[in-house]
């Protein structure tokens, strides 16, 4: 039972921020440029700052698999 309600309480997070990633294009406060490319300066921060939010996120998954396992 406890389980169940933890693993509703990961899928819970996992789709907020899901949605949360999704839902920022819409919210920014800039208007549409002329199609210029480099108007954004997007680089290895934002990727580096992703593959540690997928990384931790596995790394939490693990743990609770091999917990209930124990269990």
């Amino acid at each position: 039972m406890i389980q169940n309600l933890k693993n509703i309480q990961l899928m819970k997070s996992i789709s907020f921020l899901i949605c949360l990633l999704f839902i920022t294009n819409l919210l920014h406060a800039q208007p549409l440029g002329d199609g210029d490319p480099d108007g954004v300066p997007i680089d290895g921060g934002l990727s580096l700052l992703v593959a540690a939010g997928i990384g931790y996120g596995s790394k939490k998954l693990r743990q609770v698999k091999k917990d209930s396992l124990k269990k």
